[in-house]
């Protein structure tokens, strides 16, 4: 029973990971929270079943296809609703209050196109499960490891052996030395906003297929807990934002098992303030400097 609960929370928390990562990547170079994110989570998850329910489009296309779009999304909004903010060298409490607006924003429109109501996810994928010391792990969720193992894989060995890569880790440590070095930090500022919002969409698509259902305020309370698991990991770091994203998912997993599920979420923030009481940067973070 226990080994079967920290499996579901291991699949639950890895999506956690990848919006934590998004969150984290942002963080890291503008220093604001973007509460929108998880609001680009549920765009992603519907523009896929969109594609998905055309009958037109395989779905390996229509994720890939999700994906870029949510990418390019997320481009949009740092380009005409955060860049207009950033540009004036406005207080990054501004930044703050645009991200809840867009989140808001964002949500009504999901409501606005898709519609209000709960809608079901086609079974794409028609795996079957495996039994393993005494645990039942369904083939989708190995699918959903090996998925996100393969992007984070990528995305560190991109972020740490291509230019692009370092000239986001220079900008991450002073955007104005970043500048002066001739690296272009708008583009780079953007290229992070793809990235993270790509992250969102396969969270957001692969959350849809596990439950076999979406609605416009299903990236909510997922949004929270990928900014919970960034915190806890210690923002801005991008191994803490996935080892906070599991320890998220195990823990309201076994908290919904073993206490109450009603409590699964209360459980999981109060864990976050434990940690924080005790090591306010998180798990793996340093104290921020001031940027200069």
């Amino acid at each position: 029973m226990l080994l079967q609960q920290i499996v579901n929370g291991l699949t639950i928390g890895t999506m956690y990971s990848l919006c934590a990562v998004g969150y984290s990547m942002v963080f890291g170079i503008l220093e604001f929270v973007n509460f929108a994110h998880g609001s680009i989570y549920t765009v992603g998850a519907f523009i896929t079943l969109t594609l998905v329910s055309s009958g037109r489009i395989g779905f390996g296309v229509s994720f890939l296809l999700s994906m870029i779009a949510t990418g390019l999304l997320g481009v949009a909004i740092d380009r005409f609703a955060y860049y207009p903010i950033r540009s004036k060298r406005a207080p990054k409490m501004n930044l703050l209050i645009g991200s809840i607006g867009m989140s808001i924003f964002l949500q009504n429109l999901a409501m606005l196109i898709w519609g209000s109501q709960t809608r079901n996810y086609p079974e794409v994928l028609r795996l079957g499960s495996t039994r393993l010391l005494g645990v039942t792990i369904s083939h989708y969720q190995v699918v959903i490891f090996l998925l996100t193992a393969f992007l984070i894989v990528a995305l560190q060995t991109f972020i740490k052996k291509t230019k692009t890569g370092k000239a986001m880790r220079a900008t991450a440590q002073n955007v104005d030395a970043t500048k002066l070095m001739g690296v272009n930090v708008n583009l780079i500022v953007q290229i992070v906003f793809f990235i993270g919002s790509a992250l969102a969409c396969v969270a957001g698509t692969l959350v849809g297929m596990y439950y076999q259902a979406a609605d416009p305020w299903m990236g909510f309370m997922p949004g929270l807990k990928a900014f919970t698991a960034a915190v806890l990991g210690g923002i801005g770091v991008f191994e803490g934002a996935m080892v906070g994203g599991l320890i998220i998912g195990i823990v309201e997993t076994l908290a919904a098992a073993y206490i109450h599920a009603g409590y699964r979420d209360g459980i999981a923030f109060a864990v976050l303030i434990i940690v924080l009481l005790v090591r306010p940067t998180g798990l793996w973070g340093k104290a921020l400097s001031r940027k200069v």
